[in-house]
């Protein structure tokens, strides 16, 4: 890959990016739901998968739209917290479900907001080349990480004062 010579090579690059982000943190929730026992966590999980997928779709077309290579670049960032959510989240999982789901949660935010960065600048870049229609739909999916960012941390929340209430009563 060239350096990039415009803001819309930089546009591209990024979605390209995210693309990739996108397939490798879609193979890691569905490894990290593999291994949950909490039911609404792994419902969770499996609804977000298939979110992430018509990302995918979103961002292939406007790809296309815009003129570039339809193929995405490898994203060095996410496969380190892939990296990551692997070691914590199954490697060296707590034993105890709600401990585990604890881990789970805060890896699988660690991805989005990595996500929701790359996603905003994407529509913050289509909104200045004057793309409306691109940037709306950036939006709209950043939109859409944050409603799944604030259900699962309100799972974590949930999990955390069971995990903190069951560590009480067993000291």
């Amino acid at each position: 890959m060239s350096a990039p010579s415009s803001l819309k090579d930089i546009y591209v690059d990024e979605m390209k990016d995210l693309w990739s982000a996108n397939d490798q943190m879609t193979k890691a929730i569905k490894s990290l739901a593999d291994h949950v026992g909490d039911k609404k966590l792994k419902q969770m999980l499996e609804a977000s998968v298939s979110g992430i997928q018509e990302h995918v779709t979103t961002l292939k077309s406007l790809i296309e739209e815009a003129g570039g290579e339809v193929s995405k670049e490898h994203c060095k960032g996410m496969a380190g917290l892939v990296k990551e959510a692997q070691k914590h989240a199954i490697e060296e999982a707590p034993e105890d479900e709600e401990l585990k789901a604890v881990v789970v949660i805060a890896q699988y935010q660690r991805m989005s907001h990595y996500g929701l960065a790359g996603f905003g600048s994407a529509a913050s870049y289509a909104n200045t080349l004057g793309m409306k229609d691109a940037s709306t739909k950036l939006k709209e999916i950043v939109k859409s990480i944050y409603q799944a960012d604030e259900y699962s941390s309100q799972l974590g929340e949930r999990t955390a004062k069971l995990a903190a209430k069951h560590a009480k009563q067993a000291a």
